[in-house]
């Protein structure tokens, strides 16, 4: 034990020097993160400059660099922390409506997602999506990939089933779009209070999506007939 301890002593400065090191790095890229997601869900990729993330993060103008390769690495690290959870509500909705008819599926597809929009109406995930939209990135790929073709794919089986037909059938694509644009508008706008839409409450959102749902199954069942 004594030769171990003097060990540790005669080489603790450079052990302590190198874990102080490590530590701020890992400290500086948290915070690098943190500063980038808020300023790119604000002002759109494009808008933010790396000397804009640095100052905001405290950090040195070449530690995005340093960490992330430049602007872009940064980006799209934080695009994939965002694409993670919104497969997560795809994910969600699957088990959700797992070894259930079809039309259950349906019901709990369009209830797990109406309430992952109401519980991430303010969140970064949401406006950070809303600027790639209206500024599109090369990132938007993954998200079309990722995020955006499993869901559908998953939901045009669905309507396949409720329809009794392949999901490449020319009445299933119209069908998942609009049990998706109806999911889409309940979301918070600016428009919504001026036509006299109320923000949505917990119990609303629970009415709303049993209204899509049950909306929705009876449309599709009568384009089946």
């Amino acid at each position: 034990m004594a030769v171990q301890a003097n060990a540790l002593k005669r080489r603790s400065p450079g052990v302590v020097a190198e874990r102080a090191r490590v530590d701020q790095d890992a400290e500086t890229r948290v915070r690098l993160v943190q500063a980038a997601t808020s300023l790119f869900s604000r002002d759109g990729f494009s808008k933010v400059t790396v000397r804009d993330i640095c100052e905001q993060a405290g950090a040195n103008v070449a530690a995005v660099n340093y960490h992330f390769g430049g602007k872009t690495g940064l980006y799209e690290e934080i695009l994939q922390a965002a694409v993670e959870t919104m497969r997560a509500t795809t994910d969600e909705a699957r088990e959700a409506g797992l070894g259930r008819p079809p039309d259950e599926q349906l019901a709990a597809y369009i209830s797990v997602f109406l309430q992952r929009v109401f519980e991430s109406r303010n969140s970064w995930i949401h406006q950070l999506m809303m600027r790639e939209l209206a500024d599109p990135t090369p990132a938007l790929d993954r998200i079309a990939e990722q995020v955006l073709r499993p869901r559908m794919d998953y939901l045009s089986a669905i309507v396949a089933a409720l329809l009794g037909c392949p999901v490449d059938d020319a009445r299933v694509k119209p069908c998942v779009l609009s049990v998706h644009a109806q999911c889409l508008a309940v979301r918070e706008n600016p428009i919504a209070p001026r036509l006299g839409i109320e923000r949505m409450t917990q119990e609303g959102v629970r009415e709303m999506a049993d209204h899509i749902a049950r909306f929705s199954i009876a449309g599709i069942k009568a384009m089946a007939r």
